[in-house]
């Protein structure tokens, strides 16, 4: 991995510096975090703005009540519901997981 220099304030510094010493783990690790938290906060905060926008838009936001009808009506497919959890993970059988009472 390759490495630069980036200009940060002392104070930022010394909360780098405390973070990672609470946390254990490198400074670089602590920037990387924050940098990913960041990047997933700014994401979410453009989908926000673009729904907002939609819903400004009646026409534009029928089309989206419209799409979201059609994926609600794939429940109705006559299979049995079954949850997330209830499903054998990959490599583990139906009874694997549960306790021993049963």
């Amino acid at each position: 991995m390759g490495q630069t220099t980036v200009r940060i304030t002392e104070s930022t510094r010394t909360l780098l510096r405390l973070l990672a010493a609470a946390e254990g783990r490198p400074m670089q690790l602590i920037i990387a975090s924050a940098l990913e938290a960041y990047r997933r906060e700014q994401f979410l905060k453009a989908v926000n703005e673009g729904y907002a926008a939609l819903r400004e838009d009646p026409a534009e936001w029928a089309g989206v009540e419209e799409e979201r009808a059609v994926w609600d009506r794939a429940l109705l497919d006559g299979l049995p519901a079954e949850t997330i959890a209830a499903r054998p993970r990959k490599g583990q059988s139906r009874r694997a997981g549960r306790g021993r009472g049963r």
